[in-house]
């Protein structure tokens, strides 16, 4: 299994973790989408939104968007929980990471690690909108350890990506002591280093 990402991306990162948590064997290829390696023919035909990550299994079959790849990839194991509707609860969260908390946290984080603006320079909207999605799962988090049940799910793994590092777009997370609480916790869970 090949896994098309970019090491900055935390969308790209989710695949990675996953993978490495369950042991599942991939290699690397590390893209770069700011030189257009997402936009060439051969890219295009595994993935015709020309985005990262991309999964080109050995059958030839090719999966992208993070969240489907990694609950396919977390399938019959522990990172979904055996509960019907714990499962549909981590699938509400994950659904609400990519339409709620990723187009606000990453996308400031974005502007000003890859395009290198300013905070000034970032869209009011889009802030207010990252700290409405950081105020909701300090919520959440206040009452519950995780975000869909008493173990770590693959909605942490997906909210955990750019909130770890939602400081890089300006955001201030200070005041949230239950997401840093949980971010200290679901990092250990995974084994990766933690962020400064």
């Amino acid at each position: 299994m090949r896994i098309y990402g970019d090491s900055n991306s935390g969308n790209c990162l989710k695949v990675k973790w996953v993978c490495d948590k369950l042991a599942v064997l991939y290699e690397w290829i590390e893209i770069d989408t700011r030189k257009g390696e997402t936009r060439t023919p051969q890219f295009l035909q595994m993935n015709g939104a020309g985005q990262v990550p991309t999964v080109a299994f050995d059958d030839g079959r090719t999966l992208a968007q993070s969240n489907a790849i990694i609950r396919y990839l977390a399938r019959d194991s522990a990172l979904i929980p055996g509960d019907a509707f714990t499962a549909a609860k981590m699938d509400e969260w994950l659904f609400w990471e990519q339409y709620s908390h990723e187009p606000y946290i990453a996308v400031c984080r974005f502007q000003l690690v890859y395009l290198g603006k300013d905070a000034s320079e970032l869209d009011p909207e889009k802030v207010k909108r990252g700290y409405a999605a950081l105020d909701r799962m300090e919520q959440h988090l206040a009452a519950n350890r995780f975000f869909a049940g008493d173990d770590v799910s693959l909605a942490d793994v997906s909210l955990l990506a750019y909130t770890r590092v939602a400081h890089e777009g300006g955001f201030d997370l200070g005041r949230y002591a239950a997401i840093r609480r949980w971010i200290g916790e679901a990092e250990t869970f995974l084994g990766i280093p933690k962020v400064r």
